[in-house]
């Protein structure tokens, strides 16, 4: 395909793209209750091959011919990125200093439980001709489920922590921080079980060290030299009231570089994104971002991330009794373990009783975080088609769940006490 009719594919697939998030997503917070972000996951699996490529084969590859991929890829890295930018913006670092403790013990928790039910359940898996490649060690199995189950939905639990009005609570930023580090742990795990299948353990040394070594610097020394952007952000905020284009692309070299550098070493761009908004002067530089970046990310770029990621998503692979059983038993024990570990976590850490249910039914979102590392999976060879398509399911059930579960624990009654604030419009 030509560089001119690649372009032409292009809009139309963003014109598909974008309608079929706005209904879906319209639907879904008018009928389902369900955050935005939920509709957008759903839209992206209904234009892959699950339903569009279904029922409408041949124009479904017109309008996502297979040539068009890397484009899609790049915009839905982008968008991604751009996104947890945007949430390090809003973090609230006295907020994880106060809860790092309860983070912590919330994250360890989330991901013990997890590698317990894989240690259990693997041998069992491996018995099934089909689910693992047939060079997994049960080492291998174990770590991969382990960490498929362990991990959070960290860009889809931020925009659902956004939307339910939770940004600005110690809740909401426990959980966000708990979920950062449950998906740091898991993309190193994930490194290394990409090491033991030929990758090198290089790979699996670059992530784990790079990361604690990229994370130190973007943690104590990042936000002395990013000092002088705030005050030149002051100033032009006393000056225009706005923002210079200038002051703009610095920030926006700046993200590509954290991006890169977080890819780079084996770990994924948005925690290169979310890690250099954490840092980020605060005051005039950070809302005129949020101002400027916001809208431009959330409606057009992020649809792009969730329709690459359904364009990648065959559910019609679980198609016996046997599967369907090995699908069920797996939902239900991720639920028990995640919902379960943090929620006992977050009591013993001192929370009351519906704030550690409420922690325990966020934490438990696994979202398109599940789907990226399950598309490694199966590109690296660890995993067969018939567990991939369980694992989506896993994680589209465990979403869907995650905000109804919440209000139903703690949302209703914080929100009627006025601890929280409302819930975004629903026609936005």
């Amino acid at each position: 395909m030509s560089v001119a009719k690649l372009s032409i594919a292009f809009f139309l697939q963003m014109f598909v793209i974008l309608a079929t998030c706005r209904v879906v997503g319209w639907i879904g917070r008018r009928y389902l209750k369900q955050p935005q972000v939920v509709g957008e996951m759903i839209a992206g699996v209904i234009l892959g091959p699950s339903l569009f490529g279904l029922f409408l084969p041949e124009i479904q590859k017109a309008v996502f011919p297979a040539e068009t991929k890397g484009v899609l890829y790049v915009g839905a890295q982008l968008g991604v990125g751009l996104y947890m930018f945007l949430v390090g913006l809003g973090f609230r670092s006295d907020h994880f200093r106060h809860n790092l403790r309860k983070a912590a013990a919330v994250s360890i928790s989330g991901m013990a439980a997890p590698f317990l039910i894989a240690i259990i359940g693997t041998p069992w898996l491996l018995t099934v001709p089909g689910l693992f490649a047939e060079n997994a060690t049960r080492f291998d199995a174990t770590l991969f489920m382990g960490a498929a189950i362990a991990i959070t939905a960290f860009p889809m639990l931020a925009r659902i922590i956004h939307e339910r009005g939770l940004s600005h609570t110690s809740l909401g930023t426990l959980s966000l921080s708990a979920g950062a580090i449950d998906d740091a742990a898991a993309w190193c795990v994930l490194a290394i079980v990409l090491a033991s299948f030929g990758a090198g353990a290089g790979v699996a040394i670059m992530a784990i060290v790079g990361g604690v070594v990229f994370a130190a610097f973007m943690l104590l020394i990042a936000p002395k030299l990013l000092a002088p952007l705030g005050r030149m952000a002051e100033r032009e905020q006393a000056l225009t009231q706005t923002l210079s284009p200038t002051l703009l692309s610095i920030v926006l070299m700046l993200f590509m570089l954290s991006a890169y550098t977080a890819d780079f070493i084996g770990l994924h761009a948005v925690f290169g994104g979310f890690l250099l908004g954490t840092v980020m002067p605060r005051g005039a530089l950070a809302d005129n971002l949020r101002r400027l970046l916001e809208p431009f990310t959330v409606v057009l770029l992020l649809p792009m991330f969730f329709t690459y990621s359904g364009l990648n998503t065959q559910l019609a692979m679980v198609n016996n009794v046997e599967l369907l059983l090995i699908g069920v038993a797996i939902l239900a024990a991720s639920i028990l373990a995640k919902f379960g570990a943090c929620w006992a976590a977050a009591r013993l850490s001192g929370q009351d009783n519906s704030t550690a249910l409420g922690i325990g039914a966020l934490m438990n979102a696994r979202g398109l975080m599940e789907l990226i590392i399950i598309n490694i999976g199966l590109q690296a060879g660890v995993i067969g088609p018939a567990l991939f398509s369980i694992l989506v399911l896993m994680a589209i059930v465990t979403t869907l769940m995650a905000s109804p579960l919440f209000e139903y624990v703690y949302g209703r009654e914080a929100r009627a006490r006025g601890e929280l604030d409302g819930l975004q419009n629903p026609a936005n």
